[in-house]
C-alpha cells in the first residue's frame, strides 16, 4: 500500500487518509475519492492531501476484516455469535445468547502475530457473556492489508471462537440459617446470576444449619444445578456443607479456591446433577470466584482442578476493607 501526500488532481481513485472539508462538503477519512470529490477539493483551494492507494496485492480494510471474521466464525449459528457488516476495517462478533467464551488461545495469538495491521481482539476465555455482548471485534489498522497475511490469519484461527451456551435452564438455591443470622439475604443476589445466565431459579429453600436438613433438601432439590449457600463459612472440607451433600449420595471434588473473594468455594455433585457450595460474598451481586465456576457449569463446561488452579492469576479481584489480618499492623 502506498500511502502519502499527492496533489488533488492526482487523486481519483484514492482512499483519503484524513477527514477534510471542501466548501460545504465535509470528507471523511477512509472515503474513496471521485471525480467529485475532486471538483470540491479544487473549488476549496485544496492543493494536495494525504491518500492510500492499494497495491494488486492489497485487501481494502473492509473486505480483509469481513473475510477473517467470517474464518474466525465460519458458521455463526452453530457458533452462538453473530457477526456485523465491516465498516471502517472493523467487524464486531457479539453473543447470539447468554453463555460463556470457548476459544483457542494460541491461534488468535498467532494470528495476531502475522501482522500488526491485522487485529483481533477477544473477551478472555470462558468470560461470561448476555445476548448481544461483544465477544471480540476484528480491525485491520490499516485502509489496506496484504492479501496473504488475512489467508494466513483465516488459515490459522479458523473456527478459533465460539460462544458456549446454557445448558442446565434452572437451578435451586437452598440456604441454611442459624439463630442471629443473615436469614435468606443474598437470595437476590444469587437469583441476579442466575437470571443473568437465562437459568431460572426454580425454588429458594431455607434449612438449619444442620447436615441432617441439609442433605435433605440437597436430595429433593428440583433444579437442573444445586446452589448452597451456608449460613457459617464452609471451613474444611467436612464441614456441615460438604458433609451433607455426601450425606444425600452425592461427591465432592473441589474445596477452596485460588481467587479472592471466593477463597471457600467447593464443587461436586449429586448424580448427574452439578452441586456448588457458594462462598458467603456470593451474598453480593459483586464479582467473586464462584462467578467464574457457576457461569462453566451453567454452560456444561467441566471445571477441574487445573482448571480452578489457573484462576488464580488474575483471581485477586477486590481488597475488602474489613478483611482480617494479615494487614499491615497500625502503629503503636
Amino acid at each position: 500500500m502506498n500511502f502519502g501526500a499527492v496533489p488533488v488532481a492526482d487523486c481519483a481513485g484514492a482512499i483519503l487518509a484524513h477527514s477534510i472539508k471542501a466548501g460545504d462538503l465535509r470528507l471523511r477519512k477512509g472515503l474513496l475519492l471521485e471525480a467529485s470529490h475532486v471538483a470540491a477539493l479544487e473549488a476549496a483551494g485544496q492543493s494536495e492531501v494525504i491518500v492510500a492507494r492499494l497495491g494488486a496485492e492489497d485487501l481494502h480494510e473492509d473486505e480483509a476484516a469481513m473475510r477473517l471474521a467470517r474464518a474466525l466464525v465460519p458458521d455463526p449459528e452453530v457458533a452462538n455469535l453473530r457477526l456485523t457488516e465491516a465498516f471502517t476495517g472493523r467487524v464486531n462478533i457479539t453473543a447470539a445468547c447468554p453463555g460463556v467464551v470457548d476459544l483457542d488461545r494460541d491461534a488468535l495469538t498467532a494470528l495476531n502475530a502475522i501482522n500488526p495491521m491485522v487485529t483481533l481482539a477477544t473477551v478472555p476465555p470462558w468470560q461470561q457473556m448476555g445476548t448481544g455482548n461483544m465477544v471480540g471485534t476484528v480491525k485491520m489498522i490499516a485502509y489496506g492489508v496484504p492479501e496473504a497475511d488475512v489467508a494466513r490469519g483465516c488459515e490459522i484461527a479458523r473456527a478459533a471462537l465460539r460462544l458456549r451456551p446454557v445448558v442446565h435452564q434452572t437451578a435451586t438455591l437452598i440456604i441454611t440459617d442459624i439463630p442471629g443470622g443473615a436469614g435468606d439475604k443474598g437470595k437476590d443476589a444469587v437469583r441476579g446470576r442466575i437470571e443473568a445466565l437465562g437459568m431460572q431459579l426454580l425454588e429458594t429453600v431455607l434449612v438449619p444449619h444442620r447436615e441432617a436438613e441439609l442433605s435433605t433438601a440437597i436430595e429433593q432439590a428440583v433444579g437442573d444445578l444445586v446452589l448452597i449457600l451456608t449460613a457459617s463459612a464452609t471451613s474444611d472440607t467436612h464441614d456441615v456443607a460438604p458433609q451433607a451433600l455426601r450425606r444425600a449420595g452425592g461427591e465432592v471434588t473441589r474445596f477452596g479456591m485460588p481467587v479472592d473473594p471466593g477463597n471457600l468455594l467447593f464443587l461436586g455433585q449429586l448424580r448427574s446433577t452439578p452441586v456448588i457450595g457458594l462462598p458467603g460474598c456470593a451474598r453480593s451481586p459483586a464479582l467473586n470466584g464462584a462467578d467464574w465456576v457457576l457461569s462453566r457449569i451453567a454452560c456444561g463446561v467441566p471445571v477441574t482442578a487445573k482448571d480452578i488452579a489457573e484462576m488464580g492469576v488474575g483471581g485477586l479481584l477486590k481488597e475488602i476493607p474489613t478483611r482480617p489480618m494479615p494487614r499491615e499492623r497500625r502503629k503503636r
